[in-house]
Parts: C-alpha cells; structure tokens; sequence
C-alpha cells in the first residue's frame, strides 16, 4: 500500500498565522544562509567526501524520502555514516532499538562505519541537506523530517508540524536530540509551529552552529 498524504485525513488544524513578510524574510536567509554554508564548509564537505569513498564502499552521498511541509515528500541528503546494505540489516536490530515510538536509534549500531561515527557526533552528515535547502525543500530552522512509515504512525495533533518546511535544526536538534523520546520531540516541533519567528530562527542556527564542535547526544 502507497504512502497517502496524512493531512488529508486530518479533520483538525491549526492555521498557519504566519504572514508574507515572515516566510519572505526566511527564504532570504535560506538562500544566504546556505549558499555560504556550501561556500565556507567546501573544503570540509570535499574531506569528509574522500573520507567516505576511502572508508567503505558505497556512494557518498545517502538519499532517502522524507515527509515535508504539507506532507509532501522530498529527497533528503545525507553525507553515508552507514555501510551500504544498512537498510537490509535494519531488520536483524529491530529488537535493539532504543528509541520510543516509530523511530529507530541504537547507540552502538554495528551498520555505523568509522568515519560515520565521526560525521555523526559532528553533525556532519548532515551538511548536504544545505542543498534542500537552496533547492526550497527544506528550511534552515523547522521540524526534523520524519520518515513516510513514521508518519503513517503519527497521532493527529503531531500532523501540525508540517504547517512548517522541515528544517535542519529545532528545538530537538539543540535540546538533547537522541535523548528525548519520540514524543517529547513531537511537543518540541509543536512547540516551535506555535512559537516561531524570525529571531527564534537566528538563535537556533547560533545553536547549532556550536553543535559541529561535537554533540555528546548524537548517535
């Protein structure tokens, strides 16, 4: 059975409240933010590049379907942190997971590659998705982007979260990310839908930014 737009079935949602100017002024600082982030980060982003290619076999580049604003799916970019029948594998460690609700998260998963563990403490897996965001799938600052399978499991009140471009960071990403439960992520990305502006957005990108000097909650 295909994935159906979740928003289609929901009887009940908030309205967006936001206004022209804001969602202006954010795709002003989308495109500048991104542009220089592949700028300024191009010799890291080639490094991590070669790296990869020496590691382990596979491409560099990991793209997988995510759900984005108004449930629409997009291709997400990643920098592989995995060996390259990962996907395979995920079924012999499903009864591993040690994280709530549809997601899967293992501290020690043994698909995880040398330079992956790195990438990842670092938060540098996922500087590609700087690309999804010039492109205008993603945004600087929004909801982490959830998988189609994760989705079709979600509560009503949790669909809110695509009134908003998915982003690269939230509130989540600074606030302990795979050390909050499923759910508490939910009433974080709930929180930013209700309380975002373009200030809120400035200090998490500030946030994050201190996040590629290594985040003890990344995994």
């Amino acid at each position: 059975m295909g994935y159906t737009n979740p928003l289609v079935l929901q009887e009940e949602r908030i309205r967006d409240n936001k206004g022209v100017g804001y969602y202006f002024l954010k795709r002003i600082i989308d495109i500048l933010g991104s542009l220089v982030g592949i700028v300024f980060l191009s010799p890291i982003l080639l490094i991590v590049a070669v790296a990869i290619k020496l590691d382990s076999k596979g491409p560099i580049v990991f793209s997988q379907i995510r759900v984005g604003k108004n449930g629409e799916k997009f291709k997400m970019y990643k920098f592989r942190s995995m060996v390259e029948n990962a996907e395979e594998k995920l079924k012999e460690l499903q009864n591993k997971n040690e994280m709530s609700g549809p997601m899967f998260k293992m501290k020690e998963d043994p698909r995880v590659t040398k330079v992956g563990r790195f990438i990842r403490k670092t938060s540098i897996d996922e500087l590609p998705q700087l690309f999804n965001v010039l492109k205008g799938e993603m945004s600087l600052v929004g909801p982490r982007p959830n998988l189609p399978k994760e989705v079709e499991e979600f509560e009503p009140w949790m669909l809110n979260k695509f009134i908003a471009k998915p982003g690269l960071t939230c509130y989540w990403q600074v606030s302990g990310r795979n050390d909050i439960g499923f759910e508490e992520w939910m009433r974080l990305d709930a929180k930013y839908i209700q309380e975002r502006n373009t200030w809120i957005d400035i200090k998490l990108i500030f946030k994050t930014a201190f996040l590629l000097l290594g985040d003890k909650h990344a995994r």
